[in-house]
């Protein structure tokens, strides 16, 4: 029995889909069931409902990330991918299997990787849309490759690695360190023989980073009355790296504590994601940046595709050694994406947010 149910009509088998789309924009604040709804729609699982080049696929697993609230606003600002489109399927980076296939090189029940996989229980698709397929007897969890050897590794590793350039006795600090990026960043930069401070919003995760992360140390922002005097407490001497997840007043107190040369990769700027532009935090102390000839860099991870394969060589290597470690928190079933995508910015989340739809 397929989820949600199915029958036979004429000998085809017809399964009805939960799928999530755009009811309405929103351009601030924490996008909700007013702009997110759930509606059902009938898919034919037979070869030959489809046109040829195509697939059928049957969603497994959702990477739940902080990009896609860039596409609910409304507004093209020119950041990350266009805007979703009113009453259309919202799509995001997951892992599926084909049902039918009509692409020769594709078997039915193999497991793929889908960059814009539509949130939804079942889909039809080109078969240019999938871009690689998943070897079950790889070793690596499933999970591992939406988030170790998904999107937020390979974010995290072109930050410390290929921006970063993170070299032994940096001092390295990592915001939202207990994130699914932010996790990866400082085992990657502690891999590198730096020394690795990070910032989270809990007591919790504050453990969680220093203890199965193995970060040096770890504050909670949220207790920190003066961003600037916390920083100048666990950098004495200065901070080479900065891996910017959240923006804002971090940003601003991190200029304050910079050396010569540091690098500050920014990979994204949650505290400022369900803002209109206008209500964004500033930063007052740009000119640190002439002074100390800091190099600012934000960058998508679509720009650095031709070191994909350095990326999964090197993560895989750590993995198999049990030198890198993963941290998810998971939600079971396509109606529970709204409640997954709202706790990235409710500070529930610990770790990388997967959605189980299967």
């Amino acid at each position: 029995m397929a989820c949600g149910g199915q029958e036979e009509k004429a000998g085809v088998v017809v399964v009805e889909s939960k799928e999530w789309y755009m009811a309405a924009y929103a351009p601030d604040g924490i996008p909700s069931s007013k702009h997110l709804k759930l509606r059902t729609v009938a898919v034919l699982l037979s070869a030959d409902s489809i046109p040829e080049g195509h697939v059928i696929i049957e969603t497994l697993l959702i990477s739940i990330d902080p990009y896609l609230r860039s596409r609910m606003t409304g507004r093209d600002e020119g950041l990350y991918f266009p805007q979703f489109n009113l009453n259309e399927v919202i799509a995001a980076f997951g892992i599926g299997r084909v049902v039918r296939s009509r692409d020769g090189n594709y078997s039915d029940g193999e497991i793929v990787i889908i960059p814009f996989c539509p949130v939804s229980e079942y889909c039809v698709m080109p078969s240019q849309a999938l871009v690689r397929k998943i070897d079950p007897n790889d070793g690596v969890p499933l999970t591992d490759h939406l988030s170790l050897l998904g999107i937020p590794g390979f974010a995290a590793w072109v930050g410390i690695e290929v921006l970063g350039e993170a070299k032994p006795g940096s001092n390295v600090f990592i915001s939202a360190a207990a994130g699914g990026v932010g996790m990866y960043a400082g085992q990657l930069a502690k891999l590198k023989g730096c020394r690795v401070i990070g910032s989270a919003g809990s007591d919790e995760k504050v453990k969680l980073v220093k203890e199965e992360f193995g970060y040096d140390d770890a504050f909670n922002y949220k207790k920190e009355t003066d961003l600037d005097a916390a920083l100048a407490r666990y950098f004495p001497n200065g901070i080479d790296l900065y891996f910017d997840n959240v923006g804002g007043k971090m940003f601003e107190a991190v200029l304050n504590r910079v050396n010569k040369y540091a690098r500050i990769p920014v990979c994204g700027m949650i505290s400022d994601y369900n803002k209109v532009w206008t209500d964004r935090e500033g930063v007052r102390n740009l000119l640190n940046m002439v002074g100390k000839e800091v190099k600012v860099q934000g960058y998508l991870v679509g720009s650095y595709l031709e070191r994909f394969d350095d990326f999964i060589k090197e993560m895989v290597s750590y993995a198999k050694q049990g030198r890198i470690s993963s941290k998810h928190k998971f939600y079971h079933g396509i109606d529970q994406f709204l409640e997954s995508f709202e706790s990235l910015f409710a500070g529930s989340s610990v770790g990388k947010v997967v959605l189980q739809v299967k």
